[in-house]
């Protein structure tokens, strides 16, 4: 079905998203796809307590190019919670491959903000032949590099959901110092239950506890790019220089930027992506 939320086209026309619900075995999964479906593919993986929505900005950027896959992971936006409670790194990737594998994507350049890089690298290590290359957005590589405690620790579950000003104060170190907290997160997060906020979170740190993304990667052997704002206040900006130990890895920082680039500043983050995704996508199209 599609939507009027749609992104406006250079040519000032505003072209409707197209969202489904998948029904899949592990719970309902909500995808957003935009731009040509004979383009290369796209897919944009969001953080912890955000969704498809949080790539709002980036869209109407990438479309020319590419189609772009948006998907809620699950728990998160209008993806159902996982059957079973079950929000480990590696279920999520799994649920990310079955929803490609329905819309018939065969492969993708995938694409990880904060955490959501975690389900991008998870996607990658059982998915191989279906991730073309990597991209990751502000993505802590290792528990060391955590500069706040995690925003599910100072939450009181008898107080679920939170206020507005509690959701913010959680938020804040999200992004650059002074920058306002949007609202439509501050509704993804009141939206979500306290078992997928609290859960969903520590999934995460698990995953990274078990092994370090650069270790991760390496092993792959897949292309990677690392875009890391200078002005992060919950991983330490420096770290993204460990992605260095991946052969091959492109690291770039973006001046002024906090946690989340692709809202405080979605054309930079945008113009390096696509040079980015340019180099391992260059004459590929897709017959329809």
């Amino acid at each position: 079905m599609t939507t009027p939320d749609g992104q406006p086209h250079a040519n000032g026309d505003v072209q409707a998203t197209e969202e489904s619900l998948l029904h899949l075995d592990a719970g309902d999964i909500h995808v957003c796809q935009d731009g040509p479906r004979d383009a290369p593919a796209l897919l944009l993986l969001h953080g912890s307590a955000a969704s498809a929505r949080s790539w709002a900005a980036m869209v109407p950027l990438l479309t020319p190019s590419h189609r772009v896959i948006r998907i809620d992971l699950p728990g998160h936006g209008l993806s159902s919670e996982p059957a079973g409670g079950d929000y480990e790194t590696s279920a999520q990737g799994r649920a990310v491959g079955t929803a490609l594998d329905r819309l018939g994507v065969e492969d993708a350049v995938v694409v990880g903000h904060s955490s959501g890089g975690y389900a991008a690298t998870a996607l990658a290590e059982q998915r191989p032949g279906l991730v073309t290359a990597l991209a990751l957005i502000n993505t802590g590589p290792g528990l060391d590099a955590f500069l706040s405690p995690a925003p599910s620790g100072s939450v009181d579950p008898s107080q679920w959901p939170p206020t507005d000003a509690q959701i913010r104060g959680l938020a804040s170190t999200g992004f650059r110092e002074g920058y306002e907290v949007p609202q439509d997160l501050v509704d993804e997060v009141r939206g979500m239950t306290y078992h997928a906020f609290t859960t969903s979170m520590r999934a995460s740190l698990a995953y990274l506890n078990r092994q370090a993304l650069p270790g991760r990667l390496a092993a792959l052997g897949k292309p990677l790019q690392v875009i890391f704002g200078d002005q992060d206040r919950r991983w330490r900006p420096s770290s993204a220089a460990d992605y260095r130990a991946v052969p091959g890895a492109q690291v770039e920082w973006l001046p002024g930027a906090g946690h989340t680039p692709i809202l405080e500043d979605p054309p930079r983050t945008a113009a390096l992506l696509l040079a980015f995704t340019a180099t391992h996508t260059a004459g590929v199209r897709k017959a329809t």
